[in-house]
C-alpha cells in the first residue's frame, strides 16, 4: 500500500467510526461538556442557532478529519498501520490532538513517541471520561467508540 493509499484508508475508516458516533445534526447544539457543536461533531467556530445543509456538514466533516489524520501523521514518527492511525485519528477528531500529541499530559502520547504502537492502542480506552458539570466521568458513548478505535488499532492489517 501506498503512503497515499494508507492515508485514504485512514481517512476513510475514521470517518466510518465517526459518523455513526457522533451522529448528524444540522441545528447547533451543546455537547454533554457544553461546547457548542454541529453537523458530525464539528466544535471549531459553531454559534448556537448556527444551520448546515447536508453538504456543508459532510465538507466540514472531511475537513476535520483530514485535520485530524495529519495531527497524527505529524505527532507519531513510526509507521502506523492504516488501522492504526484511523483509531488515533478518531480519537483525534472526538476529542483533540492532547492524547496522541502532548507526551507531557498523556501516558499514549508518550508511548507513541517511543515507538510502542500497541501500549499506545492499550490506552485509547483510558479517554472515556469528560468533565460534566466539573466532575470528570465516563462517558458511555465515548467508551464505546474508544472501544472500537482500540479494537481497529489492534485489528491485524490485511490490505
Amino acid at each position: 500500500m501506498t503512503p497515499a493509499q494508507k492515508r485514504a484508508s485512514a481517512l476513510a475508516l475514521a470517518t466510518a467510526i465517526a459518523v455513526p458516533a457522533e451522529g448528524l445534526r444540522q441545528m447547533a447544539y451543546k455537547d454533554p461538556v457544553g461546547i457548542p457543536t454541529i453537523c458530525f461533531g464539528t466544535t471549531r467556530g459553531v454559534k448556537l442557532g448556527d444551520y448546515k445543509t447536508l453538504p456543508e456538514c459532510k465538507a466540514l466533516l472531511t475537513a476535520d478529519m483530514q485535520g485530524a489524520v495529519d495531527a497524527v501523521d505529524r505527532c507519531v514518527k513510526f509507521d502506523l498501520t492504516a488501522k492504526q492511525w484511523a483509531a488515533f485519528a478518531d480519537l483525534t477528531y472526538n476529542a483533540g490532538p492532547t492524547a496522541v500529541c502532548d507526551t507531557s499530559k498523556s501516558t499514549m502520547a508518550r508511548k507513541l513517541a517511543a515507538g510502542d504502537i500497541v501500549g499506545g492502542c492499550f490506552e485509547l480506552p483510558k479517554w472515556d471520561k469528560a468533565r460534566v458539570a466539573g466532575v470528570l466521568v465516563a462517558l458511555p458513548g465515548l467508551t464505546k467508540r474508544r472501544a472500537e478505535e482500540m479494537k481497529l488499532c489492534l485489528a491485524e492489517d490485511t490490505v
